[in-house]
């Protein structure tokens, strides 16, 4: 009986001890989250999935919910996804030595003759005045813009054409200014011809071909160049002689506006024959594939349209 207190006193004793002893390891999870910290992304779930969630009463953040995990995964793909890279456009060139002789000629052509010619004509006639004869004959090409957006199913495209020929054939003194493609208008030149319109029907270019005196071309814009010659009024002119001369003319004032462009392709090129295909063919291609678009700003050369095209070799 005398050992009963003690062993009851023993019994208290270790009692409480284990009441004050070590406490068990805090859970991280609940406790970042009661500190306010982002806690640690479950498996399977993104970081963003159990982002906290907070307000502005301080509530305590909570772990977000499916609808919020998917748009976190979605917010990180988007953040780590790289451009889609644009493969390069080739053509064929089965015919390069003849291409090369043409383009030495149009080469020989240009530095000879139509650049001296050109620079001449900048000396003496001011440059809102070759501006003016540029837009005289940009507004006479309306024709060829209209009915190729027509062909193209473009009729935003169709009608801004018509409209532009209508206001800058009165208000522009015959196509002289270009007050349709002002800022308080904003009808932008849409640069159709029938090469493209080949092309976004889902004709190649076939392969690579240089003609004299005209440039750069293909099998696919050679014929388009034919339905541009129809549908341009100045190929009416007669007598032959009056229409070549007034070609003639019209190609040194477009030069006269473009001198350098030609040079600096070939100055920064190591085959400036390989240069020239290059950016004609992506060129091509690049209009082709923004068919439907409102309008452009681009300067509209006939026969051409990038700086390759334009001055001709």
């Amino acid at each position: 009986m005398r050992r009963i207190p003690l062993v009851l006193a023993l019994l208290v004793l270790f009692a409480s001890g284990c009441a004050h002893g070590p406490q068990p390891a805090p859970d991280p999870l609940a406790a970042g989250q009661a500190a306010g910290a982002p806690a640690a992304a479950a498996p399977g779930l993104s970081p963003a999935a159990v982002r906290p969630v907070s307000d502005e009463t301080g509530a305590a953040p909570q772990q977000a919910g499916p609808a919020e995990a998917a748009e976190g995964e979605e917010d990180d793909l988007d953040y780590e996804a790289e451009p889609p890279s644009t493969a390069a456009v080739t053509i064929a060139d089965p015919l390069e030595p003849f291409n090369r002789a043409m383009f030495t000629f149009n080469d020989r052509l240009y530095f000879w003759v139509l650049k001296p010619v050109a620079e001449g004509y900048s000396a003496v006639v001011p440059e809102p005045a070759r501006v003016s004869v540029g837009n005289f004959f940009s507004n006479l090409r309306s024709p060829i813009r209209f009915v190729n957006c027509l062909l193209q199913a473009h009729f935003i495209g169709a009608a801004t054409e018509l409209f532009r020929f209508m206001i800058n054939s009165t208000i522009g003194l015959a196509g002289l200014f270009d007050p349709a493609g002002s800022e308080e208008v904003g009808l932008l030149r849409q640069n159709e011809d029938f090469g493209q319109t080949l092309g976004v029907y889902g004709i190649g270019h076939g392969f690579y071909l240089v003609w004299p005196f005209l440039g750069p071309s293909s099998p696919r814009d050679t014929v388009g160049m034919v339905g541009d010659f129809f549908a341009y009024p100045v190929s009416y002119l007669d007598p032959w002689y009056v229409r070549t001369a007034v070609r003639g003319y019209q190609a040194i004032n477009d030069t006269s506006l473009t001198i350098g462009d030609y040079e600096a392709i070939k100055g920064a090129a190591l085959d400036p024959y390989v240069a020239v295909r290059n950016a004609y063919i992506q060129y091509r291609h690049m209009k082709v594939q923004e068919r439907g678009t409102i309008g452009t700003t681009e300067p509209d050369i006939p026969g051409a349209g990038s700086p390759a095209r334009r001055v001709r070799p």
